[in-house]
């Protein structure tokens, strides 16, 4: 029985992408480990290169069904979008979006809270081929000021995924649109299930699928969403710089996909009760978490969000030495990179090294926590012998 009403997010969670025309009649898509596809003659040689669209074999590099399935999928989870391309990581995919809307010339205005590797990025490659990026504060309402005649695109985190602030995308895209600029939006903190996107105008949605999608932290892969208008051009470009991605990360990533809803339910839930708990630590001087209303950007945030993920930050008052201390006292944390998979994480950051348009100036040590399913009253025993013993350093 099928229905034409609307699904809700966590039923489209599950059902996306399980096209029976494009998969066949079955579950989860199998792997389809190929790189060369024969062809009966060369009249149908020479047909397979009359298109160039997801479901139509032409060479292994193009895909088969299982990385169709995800790419479909994801598409399906933001309203209004066109198509996805899948890429090796999230950096590859923030990458190929940006090189396919930006030439020389051209300027790229980027958020000042963007995560380092965007950064590198924009003052290493971009800058070599003759692109000029100029940073801004995440929390600027001055929008009609951010842009010249040779502004191109701009690339928005939101929240940043060290310090968290909240930017107003509606308003941003709102002032780009009146100058053809392209906006992008590293939306890998939220997710579609979360904040869809393109509905408030951003033009490429972008994931590192590695994280929450994922979910398992085995896999690294990223995806660029994107509407009509701007789908040939992301197209053309990832193939020309031969990205792609394997059938097995891609069936592992539709795996992780079918369980986001519970995931990010529960990562959602035990972040937010842990964040209020460190508020009321003496240790403790700021917690930054979009979901608290003294967060920057929270009145954004709710607007905006259906909900929070995972990973916040908060100041310990100590010193470097003993931020370092109350991580390493950790034992349910990891210590690592990354963040969104099933484990909990902390890491100390610097912020400070990565801001070039407002300086952060706070006392004490910031610490990001990725919390993970776990349970959420050993997480708390953990974070809270861990006070103590950086307390006698």
């Amino acid at each position: 029985m099928s229905s034409d009403k609307p699904q809700k997010p966590a039923t489209k969670i599950v059902t996306a992408g399980r096209n029976s025309a494009l998969t066949g009649p079955v579950v989860n898509v199998p792997i389809w480990r190929a790189s060369t596809h024969l062809y009966d003659n060369v009249a149908a040689l020479e047909a397979g290169k009359s298109s160039n669209a997801d479901g139509r074999f032409f060479y292994g590099r193009r895909g088969s069904p299982t990385q169709w399935s995800l790419a479909e999928a994801l598409t399906e989870m933001e309203p209004g979008a066109h198509g996805t391309m899948l890429y090796p990581s999230g950096v590859a995919a923030i990458a190929c979006a940006l090189l396919s809307v930006l030439k020389a010339g051209d300027v790229l205005l980027m958020t000042d809270n963007a995560y380092d590797p965007s950064r590198s990025l924009a003052d290493g490659f971009l800058k070599r081929f003759g692109v000029e990026t100029r940073y801004f504060d995440p929390l600027t309402t001055d929008y009609e000021t951010l842009f010249c005649d040779r502004t191109k695109a701009i690339l928005l985190e939101s929240p940043g995924s060290l310090t968290f602030e909240v930017q107003d995308i509606p308003a941003i895209c709102a002032a780009a649109k009146k100058r053809d600029v392209v906006t992008l939006l590293d939306n890998t903190w939220a997710t579609s299930y979360f904040h869809t996107a393109l509905d408030k105008g951003i033009d490429m949605a972008i994931l590192s699928c590695t994280k929450y999608i994922v979910g398992h932290s085995d896999v690294m892969m990223g995806s660029v969403t994107t509407h009509a208008k701007y789908w040939t051009r992301l197209r053309q470009t990832a193939q020309q710089l031969g990205q792609t991605v394997s059938p097995d990360d891609a069936y592992l990533a539709s795996r992780g996909l079918r369980t986001l809803s519970v995931r990010m339910k529960a990562h959602a839930a035990s972040a937010l009760q842990i964040a209020k708990w460190l508020q009321t630590q003496p240790d403790v001087a700021a917690v930054y978490h979009p979901a608290l209303p003294e967060c920057p950007g929270h009145a954004i945030w709710k607007r905006d969000f259906t909900g929070a993920s995972g990973l916040f930050s908060f100041i310990h008052k100590g010193d470097a030495a003993t931020g370092a201390a109350f991580v390493d006292a950790l034992d349910l944390f990891g210590i690592g990179y990354s963040w969104g998979g099933f484990e909990s994480l902390a890491l100390p950051v610097q912020p400070e090294k990565y801001r070039s348009a407002v300086a952060w100036e706070k006392d004490g040590t910031l610490i990001r926590l990725q919390i993970g399913l776990e349970d959420t009253d050993d997480l708390i025993a953990d974070l809270s012998q861990a006070f103590m013993k950086a307390s006698r350093v």
